[in-house]
This record gives structure tokens, C-alpha cells and sequence, in this order.
């Protein structure tokens, strides 16, 4: 099995940035990795992803520009720096890995694995 813990949330003012990790343990051998988001009554949404290998990575056009995903595979760690942070940024974020050679990388059906969330706030 997998475990994921996220952590570095916290509460920003807006123009902000702030730097999700999950670290990641069990078998992370060749793991996809994809950060998601859920705000308060809305359905929880891609972020970012990137492949085990370190290519593919792919951003929500929301997010683009602002953030950028990263991994360490030695530490078994994936980041996620958020610079510019706006209000709408506001949400519960969630680190998701998979193994699969093929997926959707922005369809949250597709990652078997999920971290329990960590807050971030972006205050106006």
C-alpha cells in the first residue's frame, strides 16, 4: 500500500506563497503524482500532476503561471510552490499518486491514492 501525508498549509495574504509537500511511503515505486483542490460546497479539482519519471507535467489553467510541481524521488516527496495566491486559491488541498501507465492525468478517478488534505487560506 501507499501512504500519503501533505503538509505546509497555512493561512496567506493574497500575493502570497506557500509550499505543499507530500511525502509519500509504502510502495512508491514508478507513482504519478497530482495535486487536487477542494473548496467548501464545489467538487474537488485538478491542480497539477507530473509523471513518476518527472516529465508530463500538466497545470489547471487556474493555477498556470503561479505554481509549479516538483518531485524528489529520492525523499519520495512531491511539491507544489504557490506563488501569487489569490483569495479563490482557498481550499483544502490533496496529494494523489497512481501507478498507471496510462491515465487522465486530471480525472480524479484515475489516482487510487490519497493524502488526508492539508488547509490553505488565502486571506484578501
Amino acid at each position: 500500500q501507499v501512504q500519503l501525508v501533505e503538509s505546509g498549509g497555512g493561512l496567506v495574504q493574497a500575493g502570497g506563497s506557500l509550499r505543499l509537500s507530500c511525502a509519500a511511503s509504502g510502495r512508491t515505486f514508478s507513482m504519478n503524482m497530482g495535486w487536487f483542490r477542494q473548496a467548501p460546497g464545489k467538487d474537488r479539482e485538478f491542480v497539477a500532476s507530473i509523471r513518476w519519471s518527472g516529465d508530463n507535467i500538466n497545470y489547471a489553467d487556474s493555477v498556470k503561471g503561479r505554481f509549479t510541481i516538483s518531485r524528489d524521488n529520492a525523499k519520495n516527496t512531491v511539491y507544489l510552490q504557490m506563488n501569487s495566491l489569490k483569495p479563490e486559491d482557498t481550499a483544502v488541498y490533496y496529494c494523489a499518486a497512481n501507478t498507471y501507465t496510462s491515465y487522465v492525468y486530471n480525472n480524479k478517478d484515475h489516482y487510487a491514492y490519497w493524502g488526508q488534505g492539508t488547509q490553505v487560506t488565502v486571506s484578501s
